[in-house]
């Protein structure tokens, strides 16, 4: 086989010939082959042998030759599979139509007793309903794929049903770009997101975990006994990226209370000028009377609400999404003070190496979302859509 010294078939491509086939290979959902021949031309450009490029890929000399060909000759066009003529249709386009409008169907609405469709249970409702003898379930995801449904799939959704909302979230959403009320943050200012974790259950198990080993994964048991439970209430620095901490049985004023003066009572908070603490509408730090309260308490705290079931923009809830991936799932505990133990030095560890959150979401991403949804009440603006 040639390689690229001496082949014809040498490639130089153009900047959106190159934009195009570095989104092909850096792609996680498109087919394993376009990305093989995405990353085959790429390293080809870049003037490797035939021989390297097989070697790179896990294939052959003379698969890297045919592809570089075909892409001299018709370009991006020419990475695609070329059409064979097949065995006839099995199916017309009669029970492909058949086939969509069922699966763009709820299943409760149809009277099939089913949360969401899949595959198998398509085939099976449409061997039921009589539109064909038999189908697979293969066929049946072959034709959904080609425009892309996947009834299988789920996303969830809240519509923001807080008066107050564009104001509350413009208000955080600030905080997080260091501003407040349209000035700029001081160096003495800081924004601190706290949120509660509740009921972290001590399950001690019936036979130890076993480590990982060779072709083996991790084995933990699935009986286990419970030792109680705690709760875990954390305030996060948003531009420091520091956590303060700490287990206590149950939320409430009280505990709460006590975090605030864990972290008010250390610097740099106890001399700053201001201290913006970010808190959801939890019976912890609900309302007017919180704000009271809490600034009453501490002269240089000022207490921010999020609007009502708008959690998503509370940056401690990541905290806690990575406090449940890598410290209580899964939960092998021997009794709520292993369970202490475990958070407080697993903070300590965190604080060393944390990186403030790639917060992207701005003012501007609140705005499209609420001219997003005002789009969908074009006669009857709602107060949401009004406040913006």
């Amino acid at each position: 086989m040639r390689d690229v010294a001496s082949s014809p078939f040498r490639i130089e491509l153009t900047a959106e010939q190159r934009a195009e086939l570095e989104r092909r290979a850096r792609s996680y959902t498109a087919p394993f082959c376009e990305v093989q021949r995405a990353k085959l031309v790429l390293m080809a450009a870049e003037g490797k042998t035939n021989a390297e490029i097989a070697a790179r890929l896990g294939t052959s000399p003379q698969v890297v030759h045919r592809w570089r060909r075909r892409f001299c000759e018709l370009g991006t066009k020419g990475l695609a599979d070329s059409e064979r003529p097949g065995r006839p249709r099995v199916y017309g386009a009669e029970v492909t139509t058949e086939v969509k409008a069922l699966a763009c169907q709820l299943p409760a609405t149809t009277g099939v007793p089913l949360s969401r469709w899949s595959s198998a249970e398509l085939a099976r409702e449409l061997v039921l309903r009589g539109i064909v003898a038999f189908i697979s379930a293969a066929t049946v995801w072959r034709t959904l794929r080609k425009d892309a449904i996947r009834p299988w799939l789920h996303r969830s959704w809240i519509f923001p049903r807080d008066p107050g909302f564009a104001t509350k979230a413009a208000r955080v959403l600030d905080l997080y770009a260091r501003y407040f009320e349209g000035q700029a943050l001081g160096d003495k200012e800081f924004v601190i997101c706290a949120d509660e974790k509740t009921s972290i259950q001590a399950r001690c198990r019936c036979h130890p975990t076993l480590p990982p080993g060779k072709t083996r994964l991790m084995r933990v048991e699935h009986e286990y006994d419970r030792r109680g439970a705690v709760a875990y209430i954390a305030a996060y620095d948003v531009h420091r990226a520091q956590v303060f901490g700490r287990c206590e049985d149950t939320t409430g004023i009280a505990p709460f209370g006590r975090l605030v003066d864990q972290v008010m009572t250390t610097e740099p908070y106890a001399s700053a000028e201001r201290v913006f603490w970010v808190v959801d509408n939890g019976s912890s730090h609900r309302g007017q009377a919180s704000v009271r309260r809490l600034e009453g308490e501490w002269r240089n705290l000022r207490l921010v609400h999020l609007p009502k079931y708008a959690s998503w923009l509370d940056q401690a809830e990541i905290y806690f999404s990575v406090v449940q991936r890598k410290v209580v799932s899964p939960n092998d505990f021997f009794d709520t003070g292993a369970i202490a133990e475990r958070l407080a030095a697993f903070e300590q560890r965190y604080n060393v190496v944390a990186m403030p959150f790639d917060w992207r979401f701005t003012r501007d991403d609140l705005d499209d979302l609420l001219a997003r949804i005002a789009a969908h009440e074009p006669t009857a603006p709602t107060p949401l859509a009004a406040a913006a």
